[in-house]
């Protein structure tokens, strides 16, 4: 009986490349770009061996562990550690496919920074390093650039490294592995909260160009265009201002989505030219000159013209006076009837 089962088991002729053949034809096609489920089952110096079914253990090198920078797999991995992993390249010449961690955490990255560019997040990130453009930061481990223009700050750029700004995106584009973002947004926007069209505030010139006057107002830089600096003709701004100049100005507009505000002493001005004559008289006028543009864009916004309210306003103060003297005429002839009726009963 036992030679019987030996010479069937014999017969069988079940060959290593029958086995081999046998594996090929219910072996899983592993491509680039698959993303599949591995288990650590040897670390290395620089990398680890991953099963993630294939014939060939897959491996991964430390530099694909993680988005940031690995000195040693023991800070990514462990040994019988399970998780995903993205193919990065096809099987090598010893059947072997190279996996990454770091795939997976950028396309996650990015993900998120896109869901936070449509909810028009704030955000906050370390300046690590700044360059003659700007400033690097890091937001969801992806490198960011915020252009010099976008800082909003009164120290040197170098001596932001280190500082943890608030941040609005300007662009997130991860065809192009482009993310910008603007510090002088998210300052704007914060500022914007307590600031209203027809507000006086003051500020002081922070610097002077030809097409006008860029004025610090708490923190945040607002534009006093040429244009509205007075009713006169100005040939340029610095036949008005000085750097660090201090001055009253009134909000003509506010613009969070582009991060400006936008600045006027014309309209403070009680007659055209003030500003270029005698600016104090301005500057101590304002809040009343302020008063009557909020007035006017009432009126504006209601479809009414600022003569109509001014002629509502005569009429009402004539109805006032009318009513007051009428009240004071009854109030006279109410004590000549009492002082009557009390002579009578004398």
């Amino acid at each position: 009986m036992v030679n019987q089962q030996a010479n069937s088991t014999k017969d069988i002729g079940f060959t290593h490349e029958d086995f081999a053949a046998l594996l090929d034809k219910y072996d899983y096609h592993f491509s680039p770009g698959d993303i599949v489920a591995g288990t650590v089952f040897s670390m290395e110096p620089r990398g680890a061996l991953i099963d993630i079914g294939a014939k060939t253990a897959a491996y991964i090198p430390i530099q694909e562990m993680s988005i940031n920078r690995v000195d040693n797999p023991t800070e990514v991995l462990q040994a019988d550690e399970t998780r995903e992993f993205f193919i990065l390249t096809d099987e090598n010449e010893d059947g072997q496919l190279t996996l990454s961690i770091r795939r997976i955490e950028y396309m996650r990255a990015w993900e998120r920074v896109r869901q936070l560019q449509q909810e028009d997040a704030t955000v906050r990130s370390n300046v690590f390093a700044t360059n003659r453009g700007g400033a690097l930061v890091r937001i969801e481990g992806l490198r960011g650039f915020i252009p010099g223009s976008h800082i909003s700050a009164r120290e040197a750029k170098e001596d932001l490294v280190g500082e943890d700004l608030p941040l609005k995106f300007l662009e997130v584009d991860e065809e192009r592995n482009r993310l910008v973002l603007s510090h002088r947004r998210a300052l704007v926007e914060r500022k914007m909260n307590g600031l209203e069209v027809g507000q006086v505030v003051k500020g002081s010139v922070r610097g002077i160009k030809p097409y006008g006057a860029f004025i610090d107002i708490g923190g945040v830089s607002g534009l006093l265009h040429i244009s509205e600096i007075s009713h006169d003709h100005i040939d340029t701004p610095h036949s008005v201002f000085g750097v660090n100049d201090e001055l009253k100005v009134m909000i003509i507009d506010l613009d969070a989505e582009r991060g400006r505000i936008s600045l006027s002493t014309k309209q403070l001005e009680p007659e055209p030219g003030d500003m270029l004559k005698n600016r104090d008289i301005v500057f101590e006028k304002a809040e009343e000159m302020a008063e009557k543009y909020r007035q006017k864009l009432l009126a504006e916004a209601e479809g009414v013209t600022l003569e109509e309210i001014q002629a509502e306003q005569a009429v009402s103060d004539e109805e006032t006076e009318t009513s007051a003297e009428f009240v004071d005429e009854a109030a006279d002839e109410s004590v000549a009837e009492d002082s009557s009726d009390s002579s009578e009963e004398w």
